[in-house]
């Protein structure tokens, strides 16, 4: 590798474990990269000359050793990331250190088609480059869709509840904004958010269940790398048929997990037309009548079979659980654990945690950004966005 592909490899490493870790001195660099002193200062200032990384006075409270600056990304780097689903579009700016700078949602009364993402993100880099974000640089635009992604090209295969079809949604996000734009499942997000900065910080073995209000998705993380499957269509838990032991708990004959364990049904029995996710939660813990504490224990049954099923298969240390499945979860979340327990193989689960989604409404647009967020992290010199 010549001098130049070392000091690009240098950068990249320095920058992403410093958005990974979060702010480090300067020492604590030069020991983590190992490299010497010198060569960590000098890329600590290319990498602040881009204004990617500030460097801060020393940490007053350490009196042991030569006093050594804390090195902290800034948010000057930007995502605009973005969540298509049945019934909004929700839109944030998503710094490099992960502090979401905009947000903005849009209700819609019928599924939003790829035109009306398509333009309203145009709108809103459009705004928000005039407005919050004029000092800001943009590099680039990353999106969590309800549905299959083809990897490779951003295509949405099938996005079954949207109604969208072999749709070649990055090259149009990308043509209408100038933007470079990734795109993924937002489960698969949803569960790389999580395990890089959330509940499942730390496992190396997780499976991830993402509740949205068009259903059901999941996401792998396998020996502590993402699992994608041959087309990056690995994770469809929802489209899993549960057992159901008792026949007065199945609500679609023949149907699938989401149709059982499922949003609208949860709101009707709360007699809600919407809410987002804190509402639902606070009104499952509330909730006191007959007719939701039988919707929810019937959910709750199924989902916890549909649970040890994926505990049998895969042997998680941790299964997180997003969305309204972690507000269905949260109403009693040990007594959920010993269901799925219960019902798995005793040395399968002996390691096993449940928990639910830690960084909440965010970690989709998390997900998404870390995606967007990948060539910069890999060059950080490299122009990108704008």
């Amino acid at each position: 590798m010549d001098a130049m592909g070392m000091r690009q490899r240098n950068l990249s490493r320095m920058l992403e474990l410093l958005h990974r870790e979060g702010s480090l001195s300067r020492a604590a660099l030069t020991e983590a990269t190992g490299l010497n002193r010198s060569t960590t200062a000098a890329l600590v200032a290319e990498l602040a000359g881009q204004r990617l990384v500030r460097e801060d006075p020393p940490d007053p409270s350490r009196r042991a050793g030569r006093p050594s600056p804390i090195v902290a990304v800034t948010p000057h780097a930007v995502v605009i990331a973005a969540n298509p689903e049945v019934d909004a579009i929700v839109v944030a700016a998503v710094a490099l250190d992960r502090t979401v700078l905009a947000r903005h949602r849009v209700a819609f009364a019928a599924p939003p088609t790829p035109a009306d993402t398509v333009a309203l993100l145009a709108e809103l880099v459009a705004q928000w480059r005039d407005g919050e974000l004029a000092d800001h640089r943009i590099v680039g635009i990353g999106l969590a869709v309800p549905g299959l992604v083809r990897a490779e090209d951003g295509v949405v295969r099938d996005a079954p509840h949207l109604g969208w079809r072999d749709v070649p949604l990055a090259a149009q996000v990308r043509q209408a904004t100038g933007l470079p734009t990734a795109i993924g499942n937002d489960a698969s997000l949803g569960a790389l958010a999580e395990h890089r900065y959330g509940a499942a910080v730390g496992a190396a073995d997780v499976v991830y269940l993402n509740g949205g209000a068009s259903g059901i998705g999941g996401g792998l993380i396998v020996g502590g790398i993402p699992l994608g499957g041959a087309g990056g269509y690995a994770g469809e838990f929802g489209q899993n048929r549960p057992g159901i032991e008792d026949p007065a708990d199945r609500r679609v004959p023949g149907g699938v997990l989401e149709d059982e364990v499922n949003r609208a049904r949860l709101l009707d029995a709360l007699g809600l037309d919407a809410a987002d996710e804190p509402t639902l939660s606070a009104a499952l813990l509330d909730a006191t009548d007959d007719r939701v504490t039988a919707e929810t224990t019937r959910q709750r049954r199924i989902l916890a079979t549909a649970l040890a099923n994926a505990v049998n298969v895969l042997n998680p240390d941790v299964v997180v659980l997003g969305g309204f499945l972690a507000s269905l979860a949260g109403m009693d979340l040990g007594d959920l654990g010993a269901a799925v327990r219960a019902q798995a193989m005793p040395a399968s689960a002996e390691r096993l945690e449940l928990r639910s989604a830690s960084l909440a409404e965010d970690r989709l647009l998390v997900g998404a950004a870390e995606l967007a967020f990948a060539p910069l992290l890999a060059d950080p010199l490299q122009p990108t966005g704008a």
